[in-house]
């Protein structure tokens, strides 16, 4: 039995935030906590390629530096997604609406699962394309 695409999706990012959450605990002995971050950042982005690649996406056929691009611009749309969404609802929506119980954290968990479905669709439609799935220019219609 083949797990839908978008279950072997959830798991790769999941794993790939593990890898992320993980290595940022190893960087501390190494370097200060803000660039043990963002090196853990790179490792989880790599380990979502990687994964996503091998595993949701094999049919993919465009090349790998178009994928990694797509990648990497997909995901810096989904960073802002999750940002704002979590800002405007901490900031302006609940305490508008009243709502004290854990704002930020509530907020932050919404934004964080809104970019899920908007990413797939960029990874499936832009990073990991196939031909039959490829972005088109429009011609002159006959």
């Amino acid at each position: 039995m083949r797990l839908p695409r978008f279950v072997l999706f959830l798991a790769a990012g999941g794993t790939a935030a593990l890898a992320n959450f993980g290595s940022r605990f190893v960087f501390d002995g190494f370097v200060s906590y803000p660039t043990a971050i963002m090196l853990a950042y790179g490792v989880g982005m790599t380990t979502a390629f990687v994964l996503n690649r091998l595993f949701v996406f094999r049919e993919a056929t465009n090349s790998m530096g178009n994928q990694a691009t797509w990648f990497a611009l997909v995901n810096a749309a989904a960073v802002l997604q999750t940002l704002v969404i979590s800002l405007v609802l901490a900031r302006w929506a609940f305490p508008a609406a009243g709502m004290t119980w854990h704002p930020e954290a509530v907020a932050h968990a919404i934004g964080v699962i809104v970019p899920v479905f908007t990413s797939y669709a960029g990874h499936r439609l832009l990073t990991f394309r196939t031909h039959d799935a490829a972005i088109q220019p429009r011609g002159p219609r006959a």
